[in-house]
């Protein structure tokens, strides 16, 4: 079984895949994982890898292949990646929505230490505003596709308010029903 995870930031993409990891027991890749090691290689944030890679395309394609070539040889795993469904369409495809307020508080109060630049819950915010904005023009100019689009996925999930826990459950109720 592949599950691709994608979803708005900070909407618990992947605390509820590590949940679903040890239910199903399933491998864990993570696109945000990957743009974190490739910001940190270039002595970057995460806000301005996403904006160098408005220009610079090999960014993407970086984990995009990453994504092809997983669900080529792979059989068992999750992926939270904002574009897992598209580029693994033989997917269980579950998006994670939040409202931006939840979401801000959730990044700040985790404290990423590769996001320094959210230094209060207003700036968070902004930041999530500005990279969604960023991403959402990026795969729009080099894939004509909005990951925002819910008609993409087999179930949509909001999670403002609810505990990751009770995400998963969701999840793992709507797989069992298919089985």
């Amino acid at each position: 079984m592949i599950i691709t995870i994608s979803g708005a930031l900070g909407s618990g993409k992947s605390t509820v895949a590590k949940i679903l990891v040890e239910k199903f027991n399933l491998k864990h890749y993570s696109s945000g994982g990957l743009m974190r090691e490739i910001a940190a290689k270039r002595g970057v944030s995460l806000l301005e890898l996403s904006k160098l890679a408005e220009t610079d395309k090999l960014i993407d394609e970086e984990i995009d292949e990453r994504q092809i070539q997983l669900g080529k040889e792979e059989d068992n795993f999750i992926i939270d990646a904002r574009l897992g469904w598209h580029f693994i369409p033989n997917s269980v495809k579950i998006f994670l929505d939040v409202s931006d307020e939840e979401a801000a508080r959730r990044i700040f109060k985790e404290d990423r230490k590769d996001e320094k630049y959210n230094t209060d819950l207003n700036s968070t915010l902004e930041n999530i505003k500005n990279r969604r904005a960023s991403e959402i023009k990026r795969y729009q100019d080099y894939y004509n596709l909005n990951y925002y689009d819910h008609n993409n996925y087999d179930l949509v999930v909001d999670t403002t308010g609810i505990p990751a826990e009770e995400v998963a459950e969701k999840i793992i109720k709507f797989i069992e029903e298919r089985k």
